[in-house]
């Protein structure tokens, strides 16, 4: 579809958020007909967890995005599916890559929402590929299992912050969940809860550098628990670690269910949002070194650094890799 003024921020670079909707949205549609592909119950795919995902070039306003997705892997319970996004400029015909992303779904029944069906097989044209998707699937399972139990933490306001600090810049929404935010199933769509986790993550950045922002990449988001219609949603979002040119945010989501079923408030989600800081020419600024205050701050600073020096090694060896080839 094409991309408009609302999609995108006051540069006209697309939102973060607008981008993740579609690839939730193309990854939901594919892996909820692989589901219901043969004679059973039917169901509808839900989202589990999103691999990190690299924003590798901005979308403006006016060009098209054209979302592809496909079936990589099955297990028991859960689909893989690979999700690619090119942007095409109308006009001049260009078209380039501009975000790849891994997200991995399970069917759940209609009748029964608590209840988990099987996934259909899929046939692999190699052997290697049904081996690698599994190691892809344990990892993944791991990955949510440590994340999980790290998932205490609580952001509180601070009073006369001051700027560049983690209390000047955090930010929270709250979003009361509607029919029109949700599946069939009456729980919230994975794609908008993605999306206002971008636009948090997206505040947090402007109020801590003062300029034009844009979402460099997402770690692995994992979908905790469900979040049904009528809940009240808390997004919240703060800077965790600086380093010359980007910015980690992170941001998690908590639900008060109080309609039908009052129980305790619960976190459903959490990632880590990077940004980058852009100039009127689209090159990248400088950004404004973190003031860590607390103990925890601090932790968090050394931990998103470990995050940041391991994906910048990774990269490293990517680019290497290709060079050699």
């Amino acid at each position: 579809r094409i991309m408009r003024p609302d999609d995108a921020n006051i540069a006209g670079n697309v939102h973060g958020g607008t981008i993740l909707k579609m690839i939730e949205e193309a990854g939901a549609i594919i892996s909820t007909r692989h589901c219901n592909s043969q004679a059973g119950e039917p169901c509808v795919a839900a989202l589990a967890r999103v691999e990190r995902t690299d924003f590798l070039s901005p979308m403006c306003i006016g060009e098209v995005a054209n979302v592809s997705a496909e079936i990589t892997y099955t297990s028991r319970h859960s689909v893989e599916v690979q999700v690619n996004v090119m942007s095409e400029n109308i006009l001049t015909g260009a078209k380039k890559l501009t975000n790849k992303a891994t997200l991995w779904y399970v069917p759940l029944s209609l009748k029964n929402v608590n209840k988990v069906l099987e996934v259909p097989p899929i046939q692999y044209t190699r052997k290697e590929q049904e081996d690698e998707g599994k190691k892809r699937y344990e990892e993944q399972k791991l990955d949510r299992l440590e994340t999980k139990q790290r998932n205490g933490d609580v952001i509180f306001p601070i009073i006369n912050p001051e700027p560049h600090t983690v209390g000047y810049s955090q930010s929270s929404l709250i979003h009361l969940v509607g029919p029109s935010d949700c599946t069939l199933l009456g729980f919230v769509h994975g794609g908008v809860t993605m999306k206002l986790m971008d636009e948090v993550a997206g505040i947090v950045a402007a109020r801590h550098c003062k300029t034009n922002i844009v979402t460099a990449s997402v770690d692995a988001i994992n979908f905790h628990e469900k979040i049904k219609k009528g809940c009240v949603i808390t997004i919240s979002g703060r800077m965790t670690f600086t380093s010359n040119k980007s910015m980690e945010i992170e941001v998690f989501v908590d639900a008060d269910p109080f309609l039908d079923e009052p129980r305790e408030r619960y976190r459903a989600v959490s990632a880590f949002f990077t940004y980058v800081s852009l100039s009127k020419e689209g090159k990248p600024l400088p950004v404004p070194q973190l003031l860590t205050e607390t103990e925890d701050e601090k932790r968090r600073f050394e931990e998103g650094k470990g995050r940041y020096l391991q994906t910048k090694a990774k990269r490293q060896a990517q680019m290497q890799q290709a060079a050699q080839q």
